[in-house]
């Protein structure tokens, strides 16, 4: 007798197939490869917005456990592991909230002196190249607000603009912070609102094992305050012009 094949239950096994594998996929990219992330403050304006949503490179400085999922206390260290370049945009985890991620730039490396004197940063004595430039413009509800723009070129020759809200703000003048061995520091673009490792309080200095990983582009943008669940108002509310951007 000839059995003839339930076409209606090998299509639904390959579909299984199909989902689990692609779920695993998705699984090894997140852990090994590229996790995405959005931006809920304004900390790195004008580098990074409010609404910008990127990929981080996860294989940039190795793995430690909180490069996995739930963050396990599976081993200490990195494996692979390698200090960021100075001028890299990092997300790493805080080491007071180890569940909260931050997003901020290395302008300091294992051994440096790092200070603030009059809004201008030092690194090991050595004031770090600022030039003003034209002012940063936003639009809310008609009105529009000019912040103050700088551009900062580290001593390795990265170049980015930050913010300047307020003449002689809190963290303008600081004393001398002295990097650990196995840290990181890290500032905001938006220096006058940023809490980063000026703050040595809430952020301080950040261990090498607490870096996720490096940003690296963007993939979508919305205007603040819009949600990305409501797609019916994208044409309007979707930054086109951000897609695809480096992150620098």
């Amino acid at each position: 007798m000839t059995r003839v094949a339930d076409d209606s239950k090998g299509g639904l096994g390959e579909t299984v197939r199909v989902v689990i594998h692609a779920l695993l996929i998705a699984v090894v990219i997140r852990t090994f490869l590229f996790q995405p992330f959005n931006i809920p403050s304004g900390s790195m304006k004008d580098t990074l917005l409010v609404g910008d949503y990127l990929f981080v490179s996860k294989f940039s400085y190795g793995y430690s456990r909180y490069s996995l999922p739930f963050s396990p206390d599976l081993f200490q260290g990195r494996v692979f592991g390698s200090v960021p370049t100075r001028g890299d945009v990092v997300v790493f985890r805080l080491p007071k909230e180890p569940d909260v991620d931050y997003i901020k730039r290395v302008i300091g490396l294992p051994g440096d002196k790092i200070q603030v004197i009059g809004g201008q940063v030092h690194i090991n004595g050595v004031p770090v190249a600022r030039q003003r430039v034209d002012d940063f413009v936003e639009t809310e509800e008609g009105r529009e607000t000019r912040t103050r723009r700088f551009r900062e070129t580290l001593p390795n020759g990265v170049s980015y603009t930050t913010l300047d809200l307020y003449e002689n703000g809190f963290y303008d003048n600081t004393p001398v912070y002295d990097v650990p061995p196995g840290h990181v520091f890290v500032m905001g673009d938006n220096r006058d609102n940023s809490t980063d490792s000026r703050v040595l309080s809430q952020v301080g200095p950040i261990p090498l094992d607490h870096l996720i990983g490096r940003a690296q582009i963007l993939f979508f943008s919305l205007e603040e305050g819009e949600r990305a669940w409501a797609f019916w108002r994208w044409p309007w509310s979707i930054r086109w012009s951000r897609f695809g951007s480096l992150v620098r």
